[in-house]
């Protein structure tokens, strides 16, 4: 009978090189200070608020007036209490949307909060109570804009540019700057100066990362929460500008919710044969964006379409657990709070996260293997029920780990094959539901060069 644990990274890697030149050409691409900040805090919350929370639309027609935000006052504070307690990191708020209300007294435009009756600044109330809780501040801005009239002139560029100067230069410090490519099907036609955005953050905002329109991070191409079998972070530099290209944008309010059951047609972005195909290569991870309930914008008619905290526990594992990032949605009310029901559903998330580390059985931190780690086994001081076991790799030296094993060890001293997984990347969580077992063993099946961990936890 064969062995089961025989073939392994150090002797067979499933036939593929362990080290060529092609391997490390795809090791040599590493994430950036910022990508690898993003990372460690992988959780974080879109907060969409605005002209569409008074007039209860998902899009803007274009021809609100600034009296139409009927909104007199807001609670941030109550909105960064639930949301640090669903265990997120950050926010990121719509501080303009694509009807082109700013909910920031900008000096180049009179469509703003400034004269729709509010007393003050909402961007900054908002970062200001991120601060006062220690989570980061993101904001939006949608290049699209119903309402400004120089759009579809080169003279638009330089309006975008001075709003994005003011959101940049007058909050504090940006953690993420977030742009999507929607625009809607009777737009004029105009190219955005995607270049000249990102060298005015690099430039105002050296710490923030540029999100799905942008270098930084990638759409991970549906609002549903679906992600691949391989999520790859090492992927064909084109992927950059996919999102900015026209054709690929939503084109009208309904394409939100066909993005929800999109499929992707790219399911390999990132494997061996992709990458050997693309002569350059960049450290581009994927985002998972979802809403906590139907619409990305607070309606009193989608207040039954919540998710549960079950629910949104499997987003965080299908997303955090899968070598992505998890961006949720939670839109607050037009009475300026988040809704019992969204707030209900996120206290039973941060449960849940809070939960599922909190009876550790053993965590260590093997580093980088060698020849004699084929297979790491861990023993436990006595039967344990193990819920989840939890890898990350040192994204530093890159993403190595292209498939592994975990087996789980019987009181008889056999092993049982418990999970056959593909990639791991920053974070991998993979849920066993409670098996008994004395120990269990790990083996990485393939690997570019040799796999470097970080950290491998089991939980109970």
């Amino acid at each position: 009978m064969e062995n089961q644990f025989e073939k392994n990274w150090t002797n067979y890697n499933n036939g593929c090189p362990l080290e060529d030149e092609e391997v490390k050409r795809y090791i040599s691409v590493l994430p950036s200070e910022n990508q690898c900040r993003l990372a460690q805090n992988p959780f974080y919350c879109f907060i969409h608020f605005g002209m569409n929370t008074a007039t209860a639309r998902e899009w803007g027609k274009g021809t609100e007036k600034a009296a139409d935000f009927t909104i007199k006052s807001i609670k941030p504070e109550q909105w960064v209490k639930h949301i640090k307690a669903a265990g997120a990191s950050g926010i990121i708020l719509t501080c303009k949307h694509h009807d082109g209300f700013c909910l920031w007294p900008s000096a180049y435009t009179s469509f703003s909060v400034k004269n729709a009756g509010f007393t003050g600044d909402i961007v900054k109330m908002v970062s200001d109570a991120c601060k006062a809780e220690n989570l980061y501040f993101g904001v939006y801005l949608s290049p699209w804009d119903m309402h400004e009239e120089t759009y579809g002139t080169e003279a638009y560029n330089d309006y975008f540019c001075n709003q994005l100067t003011e959101l940049l230069t007058n909050y504090g410090e940006i953690n993420e700057v977030w742009f999507d490519g929607a625009k809607g099907a009777n737009a004029r036609s105009f190219e955005y100066d995607w270049q000249r955005y990102y060298k005015l953050i690099r430039e105002l905002q050296p710490k923030a990362n540029i999100a799905i329109c942008g270098p930084d991070v990638r759409w991970v191409g549906n609002e549903g929460g679906k992600t691949r079998k391989s999520e790859f972070s090492v992927v064909p530099k084109s992927l950059c500008m996919a999102e900015t290209v026209s054709k690929n944008s939503q084109h009208t309010a309904k394409d939100t919710a066909k993005l929800r059951n999109l499929k992707s047609t790219d399911e390999d972005l990132g494997s061996r044969k992709v990458l050997a195909e693309s002569e350059e290569l960049c450290w581009y991870p994927a985002e998972v964006d979802v809403s906590i309930r139907k619409g990305w914008f607070w309606s009193k008619n989608e207040n039954f379409t919540v998710k549960s905290g079950k629910r949104l526990f499997k987003l965080y594992l299908d997303s955090v657990g899968k070598n992505c990032t998890f961006l949720l949605n939670v839109p607050p009310t037009d009475e300026g709070v988040l809704h019992k029901r969204d707030v209900k559903s996120l206290t039973s998330l941060g449960r849940r996260i809070a939960q599922m580390t909190s009876k550790p059985i053993a965590v260590e931190q093997p580093g980088c293997l060698n020849q004699d780690n084929g297979c790491l086994d861990f023993n436990f001081d006595c039967e344990k029920k193990l819920k989840y076991v939890i890898i990350k790799e040192d994204i530093q030296k890159s993403q190595r780990v292209e498939a592994f094993d975990i087996y789980i060890k019987k009181k008889n001293g056999r092993y049982k094959q418990a999970a056959s997984e593909t990639i791991i990347g920053s974070c991998r969580i993979v849920a066993l539901g409670g098996k008994r077992c004395v120990g269990a063993r790990i083996v990485i099946r393939q690997s570019r060069s040799n796999p470097v961990i970080s950290e491998i936890g089991f939980y109970a």
